[in-house]
């Protein structure tokens, strides 16, 4: 039997443990991998290389992927798809293992529903933005960098008395918002999933200082409509604070991933490997409660996600 894997869409820490888990999983279990360098780009150009057991050595504690990632229009296409199909083959690849989000599985879902292909799906996404799992590789690690940033941010805010305007990743999904605000005690949270109160905000802004709070921290998702800058001026303006913003952007998908990313990767990894050695369905590996579960793809990608909103409630209770 021999296996393919590949990275695709933005990179999330905990993907080389994931890697790791896979080539070494199928590995024991008598199987060739090849690795896919560049996500599905890489499959229709052929980009494909045999791994063994010291390929994937030394990579459990690094960011990124080994096996590099891209975006490819190509692949969006029947043609694109039928020649990544035609590569596999060639290779005698008889199923496909890809981490990434949910662009990646749906490349994967649809790719095996025009080849007949088996693919199973890794979640592979600091966005924490796929329903069928509780959480996916690589967003513990991005909440633990958003919350040393605030935690740096904190600082500075309350040496210079202001109020600062974090934006954090999240076009769709709110959760490392979510997560990063209650773990770093911000004043507030805006998710795309909510609507939020501006001139509530404000007043709890000035609320703080009539206290004798040094600084406010306002955590905000990219995905919400309102700009940062368009934000930190309105606050400026109806408190009367000063009001800067910091975008985090990509630190959050750098770095060594946490101790939580590299166990849950190198258990999901391992399940793929049991579903290839079983010749399963096509299907998605993810987590519920402490169980790694296996949902069919299709019915994987029709789950919605449900946003953790309590959270805000939370978040205003410890004001």
């Amino acid at each position: 039997m021999k296996v393919g894997i590949l990275t695709s869409g933005g990179d999330a820490p905990g993907m080389n443990a994931c890697i790791r888990a896979v080539v070494r999983g199928c590995l024991s279990k008598g199987m060739d991998v090849f690795g896919i360098y560049q996500g599905y780009h890489g499959m229709i150009k052929d980009d494909i290389q045999q791994l063994n057991i010291a390929s994937v050595a030394d990579i459990i504690h690094r960011g990124g992927t080994i096996l590099r990632t891209a975006r490819s229009d190509s692949f969006r296409t029947e043609e694109g798809r039928w020649k990544a199909y035609e590569n596999l083959k060639s290779h005698g690849i008889e199923a496909l293992v890809v981490i990434g989000g949910d662009g990646t599985l749906s490349g994967g879902r649809e790719f095996s529903k025009q080849t007949g292909m088996k693919v199973y799906g890794l979640p592979g996404t600091i966005d924490n933005d796929l329903g069928y799992t509780d959480t996916t590789i690589g967003f513990d690690t991005a909440v633990n960098t958003a919350v040393a940033a605030v935690g740096n941010i904190r600082d500075t805010s309350s040496s210079m008395g202001r109020t600062t305007v974090i934006e954090v990743m999240g076009r769709h999904c709110g959760d490392i918002a979510l997560y990063a605000g209650l773990a770093g005690g911000a004043e507030d949270i805006l998710i795309p999933e909510q609507a939020y109160d501006i001139d509530k905000i404000c007043d709890e802004v000035k609320a703080g200082v009539a206290r004798g709070k040094l600084h406010s921290i306002i955590i905000k998702a990219e995905g919400v409509a309102l700009s940062t800058q368009a934000l930190a001026e309105f606050l400026e303006l109806k408190t009367g604070c000063e009001t800067k913003t910091v975008l985090l952007g990509y630190i959050q998908r750098g770095g060594s991933p946490t101790a939580r990313d590299r166990v849950l990767a190198s258990r999901m990894g391992i399940k793929a490997a049991e579903l290839v050695e079983q010749g399963a369905e096509s299907a998605a590996i993810g987590i519920h409660g402490d169980e790694i579960i296996a949902v069919p793809l299709e019915e994987a990608l029709q789950m919605k996600k449900k946003s953790h909103t309590d959270f805000i409630e939370i978040c205003n209770a410890l004001l």
